[in-house]
């Protein structure tokens, strides 16, 4: 996994310029796939930092992520603004960077020790509890509540989580040292067609989208769905941004579009 622990120490909270000297304890990181000199830290205290390594001694933006420190952040590998969050206050959250509040939040009523997206669909993740029991959500099926939830162990507390990137394999390690290897059903590892762009009389075919493309524009249709605000609009059949309507010109028919 690309997350890891962070040192720090003291609940000094940071100065209005941001920088770094001070800040609460770091539980874990990641850096994103598209831009790798940007990087989040997820803290004791609940609250998350947006970093840059060409800025060293500030931070580029903070979110008030929990209320609890934060176990695991995680950037989407297809999306380069979305990512997830999970924390001893019970919950996942899904998170657009450019926005200071979450997409959306998922109480599953008990700490919640890791995150992983999967790597074959841009709407597929898993979460893994204190309870014993790992969940597996498909955003573009229930945007709401989890498609499948196992209860792996009884006396132990999952504390990681991994999708196999060959196989429909998801590992779970406890709190006792054992790893756990569960096989994905059928229907949580859906894999998302590419469509066939029409052909108009007398003209070249087009060029079909790119697996990126349609797992970008997926995603942005459930982001979309949960807040308008969130993301920018891709169309799922070319994979270009969508330029918002004018004032005026059918109000509300883009978010009503991209809703899955």
């Amino acid at each position: 996994a690309a997350a890891g622990g962070a040192a720090g120490a003291g609940m000094v909270v940071a100065d209005d310029e941001g920088t770094l000297t001070g800040l609460a304890g770091g539980c874990c990181f990641d850096f994103n796939p598209f831009a790798p000199h940007l990087f989040l830290v997820g803290t004791e205290e609940g609250r998350l930092h947006k970093c840059s390594k060409a800025y060293t001694g500030q931070y580029l933006e903070t979110y008030e992520g929990h209320s609890m420190a934060v176990y695991a952040v995680k950037w989407s590998p297809f999306h380069e603004r979305v990512f997830l969050t999970c924390s001893a206050d019970w919950t996942v959250k899904l998170w657009d960077h450019m926005t200071p509040r979450a997409v959306a939040v998922f109480d599953l009523e008990t700490a919640v020790g890791d995150v992983a997206w999967a790597p074959y669909s841009s709407t597929v993740f898993a979460a893994v509890a204190a309870n014993g029991k790992a969940y597996v959500f498909d955003l573009d099926v229930d945007k709401h509540d989890e498609r499948c939830v196992q209860k792996i162990v009884k006396k132990a507390k999952l504390t990681h989580a991994a999708f196999s990137a060959t196989d429909p394999i998801l590992l779970v390690g406890d709190s006792s040292g054992h790893v756990n290897s569960l096989k994905l059903s059928p229907n949580l590892r859906r894999i998302t067609d590419i469509p066939v762009p029409e052909v108009k009389k007398g003209e070249a075919a087009p060029q079909p989208p790119s697996r990126l493309e349609v797992e970008v524009g997926k995603l942005n249709a459930v982001m979309l769905a949960m807040d308008v605000r969130a993301a920018v609009p891709i169309d799922s059949v070319t994979g270009k941004t969508v330029a918002p309507a004018k004032a005026g010109a059918g109000a509300g028919a883009g978010a009503a579009a991209a809703v899955a």
